[in-house]
C-alpha cells in the first residue's frame, strides 16, 4: 500500500455527472453536461478559523460539520442536476404557465418533490422501519421484553435491522445505471484525493493507479452513523422504556415519542461518528484497521471504476478548490442554469459584497443584461439559461476586478453616452456637479478649455447643453493621445462640436478663454496603493496621481491661468475631500483671483471649486 505524504482536508462527493470538493475556504463542483462540455461553479464559504469558537469544540464540531455537509451536499447535488441538463431552446407550454404563473421551472418542482420524497424514504426506511420491525418480534417473543433489560435488548435488535437495511439499500441502488454512474463519480472523487495524498501529480494516468477508497468517505461516516446509533438509541432506550412502563404509554404515542427521541439525538450520533472518523482518518495504522474495515467493504460497493473523463471532473474541482484555498483573490463561478431573478441577483450581491464590490453593480448588470430598468428587479420572474449565460460572463470579469462600465465599453454621464476603457478614467456622477456649474458660467458666443479631458466627457457635456442655447466654442485638452482617441470618438457619438489638442496643460493651447474647466489627477501618490481594487489596477494612473499632497496639478494651473483666460473669466475646478481651501490658497497666492467659492456634493464634501479672474 502506498504510503501518503501530503495529508489534505480537501474532501468531496458524487454529484450528478460530476464531483464537488471542498476545501477550507472554497467549494467547487464540476460536472459534464448532455453536450460533454464540463461546466463548473465555484463558490467562497466560511473558513473553520471563522466560525465562532464553541464551534470549533469537540463534538460541537461533528454536528456543525454535518449539517454544513448535508446542507451544502444537497446544494451541489440539486445545482449539478440543473447544470447537466442542456436546456431546450423552445420552452413547452407548461414551462412558460409555470414559470409566468408561479415564478418556478418544471426542475423546481422536480426537485421539491425528489427532496421531500427522500427525506420521508429515510425516515421511513432508517427510523420507522426497523421499530416496526422490531415491535413484531417483541410481540412474537414476549420474554425479550421482560424484566429492566427490555429497552436495550429492543434496541439492539432494532439497530440490527437498521444495519441490515442499510446494507441492502445500497445493494438495492447498483440496479439503476445512473446511481452506478455517480458510484463511478465517488470513486474518481476518492482516487484523485488519495493520488495528491500519495504525493504524485494530479493526471489522469496517475489518478487511475490510486485505490478507490478513502478514510473520509461519506459511505464510511453513515456507517458509523447507523452502528453508534445502535449504541445511543439503546442506552437511551432503557430508561424511556421505564417511563412507559411507569406511564402506561403505549401504541400510537409509544412510536411518536420514539421516532422523536431518535430524530432528537441523531445530531449526538453525528458529533460521535464525526470525531471517530477524524481519530481514524489520521493513521494507516494496521492496528486500526479492523475498525476501518466494515466501511471500506461498503466502499467497495458505494464506488466503482471511473473512467477518464469522469476523472477529469474530479481533478479539476480538486485543483481549484485548492487554488482558491491558497489564493483569496481568485473569483467565483457559477452555473449558468436557469433560476430564479431574486435568487440570482442575492447570489451576486453576496458574492460582491465579500469581494468589496459595490453591489449595486449587480443591479446593473442584471439589469442591462435582461433589458429592464433597475425597479423592475423587485419583480420575479425566471431567467433562462442563456439570459444567465450573459449575465454570468459579465459578473465573472467583474470578479476580477474589472470596472463595470469597462466590461460594457460605455457609461452614462450627465444623459448622454461615452465609451470608455482603459485608457481613460470612468466619469463619476459628481463631476456633474462642474458641468452643471460651466454650463450656467459659460457666456453667450464664449469659448472654453477642458483640461485634463480625458474621455471629454466634460467637455462634450458642456458642448451638448450649450448648443441648445447659446453658440460656443468648446476645446478639451490632454496629454495622452490614447485619451484623446476616446474623447474624439464621444464626440462623434454625441454630434457635439469639440476641438480636442494633445497639450501637457497649457503647453500646446493657443488662445484665452471665457471658461477653463479640469478635473486633474488629484489623488496623493501616497494614497494610490489603498484605493480600491478597480480604481487601482484598471484605471490609468496618470489621471490619478496627483502629487505627494494631490495638488500638483492645481500648482501648475496656477502658475500659467493668467495667459489663458479672459478678464471677467472663470476657472472651475473638480476636487478631493478636504482640498477646496488649499486649492484656493494657492489661486489667491499665485494667481491673483477676484473671487472663491465652493460647491459642495451631495454628500456634503466641498467637490467643485470656482474662481473668479
Amino acid at each position: 500500500m502506498k504510503k501518503k505524504t501530503n495529508r489534505t482536508y480537501i474532501g468531496g462527493q458524487a454529484v450528478i455527472q460530476g464531483v464537488m470538493m471542498r476545501g477550507k475556504t472554497a467549494m467547487a463542483t464540476v460536472v459534464r453536461d448532455d453536450n460533454g462540455e464540463l461546466q463548473m461553479e465555484a463558490t467562497r464559504i466560511k473558513s473553520p478559523e471563522e466560525r465562532s469558537k464553541w464551534a470549533r469544540f469537540p463534538f460541537i464540531r461533528g454536528i456543525v460539520n454535518f449539517v454544513l455537509s448535508l446542507v451544502g451536499g444537497m446544494e451541489a447535488l440539486l445545482r449539478s442536476a440543473k447544470a447537466s441538463i442542456v436546456e431546450d431552446e423552445e420552452p413547452t407550454k407548461l414551462s412558460e404557465y409555470m414559470a409566468e404563473k408561479w415564478k418556478v421551472s418544471g426542475g423546481e418542482i422536480l426537485t421539491a418533490v425528489s427532496v421531500v420524497l427522500g427525506v420521508v424514504l429515510a425516515l421511513g426506511l432508517f427510523i420507522i422501519l426497523p421499530l416496526w420491525l422490531t415491535s413484531l418480534i417483541a410481540a412474537a417473543a414476549p420474554q425479550v421484553g421482560k424484566g429492566v433489560l427490555y429497552g436495550l435488548w429492543y434496541h439492539l435488535i432494532e439497530g440490527g435491522f437498521r444495519i441490515v437495511i442499510f446494507i441492502f439499500y445500497v445493494l438495492f441502488t447498483l440496479i439503476f445505471k445512473s446511481l452506478r454512474e455517480t458510484y463511478q463519480y465517488h470513486g474518481a472523487e476518492h482516487k484523485t484525493i488519495n493520488c495528491y495524498e500519495y504525493g504524485l501529480p494530479l493526471t489522469v494516468e496517475n489518478v487511475k493507479s490510486c485505490s478507490r477508497l478513502h478514510d473520509r468517505c461519506g459511505t464510511t461516516f453513515l456507517f458509523h452513523v447507523v452502528f453508534i446509533s445502535i449504541i445511543v438509541f439503546a442506552l437511551a432506550g432503557v430508561p424511556l422504556t421505564m417511563l412507559y412502563q411507569a406511564t402506561g404509554i403505549h401504541g400510537v404515542w409509544e412510536s411518536l415519542i420514539s421516532v422523536l427521541v431518535r430524530l432528537l439525538l441523531l445530531p449526538i450520533v453525528a458529533a460521535i461518528s464525526y470525531e471517530i472518523l477524524k481519530l481514524l482518518a489520521r493513521t494507516d495504522s494496521v492496528l486500526v484497521l479492523p475498525l476501518k474495515a466494515p466501511g471500506y467493504l461498503l466502499q467497495k460497493l458505494t464506488t466503482r471504476e471511473p473512467d477518464d473523463k469522469m476523472i477529469e471532473c474530479a481533478i479539476s474541482a480538486f485543483e481549484k478548490v485548492k487554488a482558491m484555498d491558497e489564493d483569496p483573490e481568485i473569483p467565483e463561478k457559477l452555473f449558468a442554469t436557469e433560476n430564479k431573478l431574486s435568487n440570482l441577483q442575492a447570489v451576486i450581491k453576496k458574492s460582491f459584497k465579500r469581494r468589496g464590490i459595490d453591489e449595486a453593480d449587480a443591479e446593473w448588470i442584471l439589469s442591462i443584461s435582461l433589458g429592464i430598468p433597475r425597479s423592475a428587479l423587485s419583480e420575479e420572474r425566471l431567467v433562462r439559461r442563456a439570459e444567465c449565460e450573459k449575465i454570468l460572463s459579465v459578473f465573472e470579469e467583474r470578479l476580477t476586478g474589472r470596472p463595470l462600465w469597462y466590461i460594457y465599453g460605455n457609461t452614462e454621464f450627465y444623459g448622454y453616452t461615452f465609451k470608455v476603457d482603459e485608457r481613460v478614467l470612468i466619469p463619476r456622477p459628481e463631476t456633474e456637479i462642474l458641468v452643471r456649474q460651466a454650463i450656467a458660467s459659460l457666456p453667450e458666443g464664449g469659448s472654453m478649455l477642458d483640461l485634463c479631458t480625458g474621455s471629454g466627457a466634460v467637455a462634450v457635456a458642456v458642448a451638448c447643453e450649450a448648443a441648445k442655447e447659446k453658440h460656443v466654442t468648446v476645446v478639451g485638452a490632454d496629454i495622452s493621445e490614447e485619451a484623446l482617441e476616446v474623447a474624439r470618438e464621444n464626440a462623434r457619438i454625441n454630434k457635439a462640436n469639440v476641438n480636442f489638442v494633445k497639450s501637457d496643460l497649457f503647453a500646446g493651447v493657443r488662445g484665452k478663454f471665457n471658461l477653463i474647466t479640469a478635473n486633474p489627477p488629484y489623488i496623493r501618490t501616497e494614497e494610490l496603493k489603498s484605493l480600491p481594487k478597480d480604481v487601482r489596477d484598471f484605471e490609468p494612473r496618470i489621471a490619478l496621481d496627483g502629487g505627494e499632497d494631490g495638488l500638483d496639478f492645481y500648482r501648475r494651473i496656477a502658475q500659467r491661468i493668467g495667459r489663458h483666460i479672459v478678464r471677467g473669466g472663470m476657472l472651475i475646478l473638480e476636487c478631493g475631500e478636504g482640498q477646496a481651501q488649499e486649492i484656493i490658497k494657492i489661486f489667491q497666492e499665485t494667481s491673483r483671483c477676484d473671487f472663491a467659492m465652493v460647491v459642495k456634493d451631495l454628500a456634503g464634501v466641498e467637490r467643485v471649486v470656482k474662481l473668479g479672474f
